[in-house]
C-alpha cells in the first residue's frame, strides 16, 4: 500500500523566503511601471504610471520607495542596473518584471546591487548579477546570460539573500556572506562548480538541478559550516573528451573546515559516464557510495546514486526523482522554477521523509493534460431521453474535476466522474462543453454536438440544389447537371439515422449507414427524375420520400475568348458517316486567359465541313445523350461550309459530332463559353447593320482586312465586351475564308464564313471587343462584300443569362407546308419568360434566291436578313434573335417558297 501523503510535511520546512508576508489590504503598495516599447509614450520625467510609464528600470529605481512595486514591461533595456536604495521590513521595494510562458523575458546588461535591503527583484535576463554588503534580498526567476564567467556573485558579508527558481551558472557565495539561500534554480558550472561556498556560514542548497563535468558540482568550503544539501539533483556529464585528464568529477564536497554543522541528505547524484563520478569528498575524505558517507558520517543517508541521467533528469515517468525528496528540508519553497506548486503523482510511492512527495530537483513533476474531448451516448434522440457525456483527456494521474456544459442553458454539471448524465427538455443543435482540470489548475476543454429532437415518427426528406461553380476559385471542374441532395434539414429523424438509400432516378443508387452528408450526383442529360430517399433509424423505422426532379442546364455567363483551333481530322483522317466523333472541350482545364474556365456548361464553335464525298449534314451535341434529329451544318458533295454551334457541354466534358452520310473532313474552332457565375450578360437586339461593303469602301480584296468600330453604335454600348453579328458575303470572286477576331495585331489561325463564287453565304459569329471598340474582319483570298447585321451584345450590365438546352427541334414546315414568299411562320415552344433564343434555322427545298429573316413575333420585322437561300441548296445558320411569349417569327423574302426547320440550342433569361 502506498503511504498516505503527507501534505503536512510540505509546510513544515518552509521558511520566509518568497519575501515578507503581505502587507494588509490597507498597506497595499502603489505600484509604478517601466515600459519602453514603441507607443508605450514612456519618459523617465514622468509619472511612472500605467499610461505614462519610465523607459528605464534605472529611472522607477531611483523613485521607489518602501512598499512599492515596480511593474517591468517585457522588452530589452540596454542598462546596467545598480540598486542601492532599501525597502524596510514588511514593505520591500520589489521589482517585478513580465515573463514570458513562465520564463524570463526582460533583459538588462547586468545587475547590481550594494549595500542595500528588503528587495524583491524578480524575472529579469541580466548579463550577470553582483550583490554586495546587502540584506534580505529575494532574486527570483532570473536567468543569466554570461557562459564563461561566474552567473551569481553574492558577497561583501550580505545576509539572507536568496537566489531562487533562477537558470545561472557559476556561482560564488563569498567573503563572509551568511545564511544564503540557493532554492529551485537550475546551476550550470563552465569555469568552476556549479555553487562554491566560500567562508559563507549557514548556505542552504535545496531542490537545485546542479550541471557540471570535471570539477565538483557543489563545493562547500572555507568557513562555511553550519551548511546544508538537500533535494538536490547533481548532474556529472564528465567524459573523457571533455576532462582528458582523468580525474573523476566530485558531486558534493565539504571542505574540513566547513564540515561542522554541515547537513547533507535527500540527494541525487547522476553519473553521465558510469565511473567518471566521485560521489563525495566530505571533510577531506572520498567516499564513493552514500552508504559509506552515512556509515563514516552520518549524513547522506537517502541519498542516491544512479548510473544513467535518461529516466532521472526531467522526472520522467518512473524516474527516481518523483515524490521522494525531503518536505521539511531547510529552504523548501513551495513552487518550482516554473511556479508549479508540488505534486502527488497516485502512481508512484511516496518515499520521501515521513511519507512526503516532494520531488528532488528544481522542477516538480506534473501530470500531463493538453488535450479534452467529449464523447456522448445517445448525441441523437429525442427529448426526455437521458444522455450521457463521457471525458476523454490525456491525463497519465487520473484525480480530475470535470465541469460539464450541456448547452441548454441549464447548470453545468461539476464532478470527479468522467461521466455525466443529462436529460433534455426541449430540441436543439446543442454544444456539449467539458473542461478537465488538475489538482494544480492545468486545465483542457474539449466539445461536440449533440442533437435533441422533438418526439414523433421517422419522417423522410429532402433539398435539392443545383451544384455551381464558384467564381472565386478556378481550381477543379464543377460538371454541368450535377445536384445535390441533402435529407438532413429536410428530414424529421427522432432517433439516429442508421441506414440512407438513395435511388437517383437514373439507374444509379447510393447508400450510407449514416445520415451525416448531401448527396452529389451528376447526371448524363437533362431531364425530369423521381428522386427517392428510403431511410431506416436506429429503432427499425422505415421511411420513404419520392420527388420529382428537373434537371438542366444553368443559366450562365458569357466569356468571349481569342478563338483558337481544337480539332482538325484534315490532319488525322475523314469523319465517316454512323462514327461519332468527340470533341474534347476544354473543361478542367483553363482556356488560355481564362483561368475561370474550367466548368463551362456550354461551348461556343465555329464548325466547318469540307472536302465531303456526298450531300450530308453534321450534327453537334453533348456526349452521354442520344443524337438528336437536329443537324448543323449542311454540305454539298466536294463543298465547304461552316456554321455557329453552341452545344452544352457532356457530363464528360465532350460534344459528339456525326455525319449523316458520307465522309467529311471536320474543323472546330472554339470561339468562347458560357458558364454559371462566370462571363457577362447578354441584351438581344433587332438587326443593326454596322457594316455594308457595297456602300462603305468597296470588296475586301485576297490578303485584305477591314477594321470596324462596333462597341458605342448601332444600339451597342461602349462597354461591351463581345458583339454577335450575322457575317454575310455577297459578289464573291473566287473560294475563300473570311476570320472575324478582335485585335487587329494578332489575326487568328481560325475562319468564320466560307464565300463561295456566286452564292451568298452567311454564318453567326460572336466576336470579342477589340481595341477602342472595334473587331477586324480578314479576307484570305479574292474579293468579297461583306455585310456585317449586330443582332445583340454582351456587357457588365447586359440583360440575360443564358440556358444552354440539349439541340431540339422546335418546328418542321416539311409537315406543315412550305413558307411561300413574302409569308411569315411562327415557332413556338420557347419558355415563355426568355427575351431571347439561340436557334438553328435552317432553309431547304428552296425555289428562288432569297433570305430568312428571324425576330421577336408580334414586333416589327428589320430590314436585315438572318440566312440566305439558294434553290437547291439546304443552308443552316445560327441565329441569335429576339423571343416574344415564348415564340419567334421568321419571315420568308420574296425570292421563293422554302420548308424551314428551326432548332433550338438554348434561350436568355432574366433571373
Amino acid at each position: 500500500m502506498r503511504p498516505t501523503r503527507a501534505t503536512v510535511l510540505l509546510t513544515a520546512g518552509l521558511v520566509t523566503l518568497l519575501g515578507t508576508p503581505a502587507a494588509t489590504a490597507a498597506e497595499t503598495p502603489s505600484t509604478l511601471y517601466v515600459n519602453s516599447r514603441e507607443g508605450s509614450n514612456c519618459a523617465d520625467s514622468g509619472p511612472g504610471s500605467q499610461a505614462v510609464p519610465y523607459c528605464t528600470i534605472s529611472a522607477a529605481a531611483k523613485a521607489a520607495g518602501p512598499g512599492q512595486t515596480v511593474k517591468i514591461g517585457m522588452g530589452v533595456y540596454p542598462e546596467a542596473l545598480n540598486l542601492d536604495r532599501s525597502g524596510t521590513p514588511g514593505k520591500p521595494i520589489v521589482f517585478d518584471a513580465e515573463l514570458a510562458d513562465r520564463m524570463p523575458a526582460t533583459s538588462v546588461k547586468s545587475l547590481t546591487i550594494t549595500s542595500a535591503s528588503h528587495l524583491v527583484v524578480r524575472g529579469l535576463r541580466p548579463a550577470t548579477v553582483r550583490v554586495s554588503g546587502s540584506a534580505d534580498i529575494e532574486l527570483d526567476r532570473l536567468r543569466t546570460s554570461s557562459s564563461r564567467a561566474p552567473g551569481v556573485i553574492i558577497g561583501g558579508a550580505s545576509t539572507d539573500v536568496r537566489l531562487t527558481r533562477s537558470h545561472t551558472s557559476d556561482v560564488r557565495i563569498e567573503g563572509g556572506s551568511q545564511r544564503t539561500l540557493l532554492g529551485r534554480n537550475e546551476l550550470v558550472g563552465y569555469e568552476g562548480p556549479p555553487v562554491t561556498a566560500q567562508d559563507a556560514p549557514g548556505t542552504v542548497i535545496t531542490n537545485n538541478r546542479l550541471v557540471n563535468d570535471c570539477l565538483a558540482s557543489a563545493s562547500v568550503i572555507g568557513t562555511s559550516t553550519g551548511s546544508a544539501l538537500f533535494n538536490n539533483v547533481v548532474y556529472a556529464y564528465r567524459t573523457a573528451a571533455a576532462c582528458p585528464d582523468g580525474a573523476p568529477a566530485t558531486g558534493i564536497e565539504v571542505a574540513p573546515t566547513a564540515a561542522s554543522g554541515t547537513r547533507a541528505d535527500y540527494n541525487l547524484l547522476v553519473d553521465g559516464e558510469t565511473s567518471w563520478l566521485t560521489a563525495y569528498k566530505w571533510a577531506g575524505t572520498v567516499y564513493e557510495t552514500a552508504a559509506a558517507l552515512k556509515a563514516a558520517t552520518g549524513q547522506g543517508e537517502h541519498d542516491l546514486l544512479v548510473p544513467s541521467a535518461m529516466m532521472v533528469v526531467d522526472g520522467n515517468d518512473g524516474s527516481p526523482i518523483i515524490d521522494s525528496g525531503d518536505p521539511t528540508a531547510p529552504g523548501v519553497l513551495p513552487t518550482d522554477e516554473r511556479g508549479f506548486p508540488t505534486a502527488d503523482d497516485p502512481r508512484q510511492p511516496n518515499t520521501g521523509k515521513d511519507g512526503g512527495y516532494i520531488d528532488r530537483g528544481n522542477r516538480e513533476t506534473q501530470d500531463w493534460l493538453s488535450r479534452a474531448s467529449v464523447e456522448i451516448e445517445e448525441n441523437w434522440a429525442p427529448v426526455g431521453t437521458t444522455v450521457t457525456a463521457k471525458a476523454i483527456t490525456d491525463t497519465r494521474w487520473g484525480g480530475l474535476t470535470y465541469t460539464y456544459d450541456f448547452g441548454d442553458g441549464t447548470d453545468p454539471v461539476i464532478t470527479k466522474d468522467r461521466t455525466a448524465a443529462h436529460v433534455y427538455t426541449k430540441p436543439c443543435e446543442c454544444t456539449v462543453k467539458v473542461t478537465a482540470v488538475t489538482g494544480v489548475g492545468v486545465k483542457a476543454t474539449g466539445e461536440t454536438t449533440t442533437k435533441v429532437t422533438a418526439t414523433g415518427p421517422l419522417t423522410a426528406g429532402f433539398t435539392t440544389r443545383a451544384v455551381l461553380p464558384d467564381s472565386d476559385n478556378p481550381i477543379g471542374y464543377t460538371r454541368p447537371l450535377t445536384y445535390e441532395f441533402d435529407p438532413r434539414p429536410a428530414t424529421a429523424a427522432p432517433w439516429p439515422v442508421q441506414r440512407v438509400a438513395v435511388d437517383f432516378g437514373d439507374g444509379r443508387y447510393e447508400h450510407s449507414d449514416h445520415m451525416d452528408r448531401a448527396y452529389t450526383h451528376t447526371y448524363d442529360r437533362p431531364g425530369d427524375y423521381k428522386v427517392t430517399f428510403t431511410l431506416g433509424d436506429k429503432n427499425g423505422s422505415v421511411n420513404t420520400v419520392t420527388r420529382n426532379v428537373r434537371v438542366e442546364y444553368a443559366p450562365s455567363g458569357y466569356a468571349a475568348v481569342e478563338p483558337f483551333r481544337l480539332l482538325d481530322t484534315r490532319e488525322g483522317g475523314s469523319l465517316q458517316a454512323g462514327a461519332p466523333t468527340s470533341i474534347v472541350l476544354p473543361v478542367g482545364l483553363a482556356v488560355p486567359k481564362h483561368p475561370l474556365s474550367g466548368s463551362m456548361a456550354a461551348a461556343v464553335l465555329n464548325v466547318t465541313v469540307t472536302d465531303a464525298t456526298q450531300d450530308t449534314h453534321l450534327s453537334v451535341w453533348p456526349s452521354g445523350q442520344p443524337r438528336p434529329i437536329t443537324s448543323n451544318v449542311n454540305i454539298k458533295a466536294g463543298g465547304t461550309a461552316s456554321n455557329t454551334v453552341t452545344v452544352p457541354v457532356g457530363a464528360d466534358g465532350k460534344a459528339l459530332a456525326q455525319l449523316n452520310a458520307g465522309k467529311a473532313s471536320l474543323i472546330v474552332d472554339f470561339v468562347g463559353y458560357y458558364q454559371p457565375n462566370i462571363g457577362r450578360r447578354f441584351t438581344p437586339q433587332n438587326p443593326a447593320r454596322v457594316l455594308d461593303t457595297r456602300t462603305d469602301g468597296g470588296k475586301l480584296g485576297g490578303g485584305q482586312t477591314r477594321t470596324v468600330k462596333v462597341a458605342g453604335v448601332g444600339g451597342i454600348p461602349a462597354d461591351a465586351t463581345a458583339v454577335t453579328f450575322n457575317l454575310t458575303s455577297t459578289g464573291t470572286t473566287q473560294n475563300t475564308h473570311v476570320i472575324a477576331y478582335p485585335d487587329p495585331a494578332k489575326r487568328t489561325a481560325t475562319s468564320n464564313l466560307n464565300p463561295e463564287p456566286g452564292v451568298d453565304k452567311s454564318n453567326q459569329a460572336i466576336v470579342p471587343v477589340g481595341p477602342n471598340g472595334t473587331i477586324t474582319l480578314y479576307n484570305n483570298t479574292g474579293a468579297t462584300d461583306l455585310i456585317l447585321d449586330a443582332v445583340g451584345y454582351y456587357a457588365e450590365d447586359g440583360k440575360a443569362l443564358f440556358t444552354p438546352v440539349v439541340p431540339t427541334r422546335l418546328a418542321d414546315t416539311r409537315t406543315t407546308g412550305k413558307i411561300a414568299p413574302g409569308a411569315t411562320t411562327t415557332v413556338a415552344g420557347i419558355p415563355a419568360n426568355a427575351l431571347g433564343a439561340v436557334v438553328n434555322i435552317t432553309a431547304t427545298d428552296t425555289t428562288g434566291a432569297g433570305f430568312l429573316t428571324a425576330h421577336a413575333d408580334g414586333t416589327a420585322r428589320p430590314e436585315a436578313s438572318s440566312l440566305n437561300t439558294r434553290p437547291g441548296v439546304t443552308v443552316p445558320n445560327h441565329v441569335t434573335t429576339p423571343a416574344a411569349g415564348g415564340r419567334i417569327a421568321i419571315w420568308n423574302s420574296w425570292g421563293g417558297g422554302n420548308h424551314v426547320i428551326t432548332d433550338l440550342l438554348g434561350y436568355f433569361t432574366q433571373d
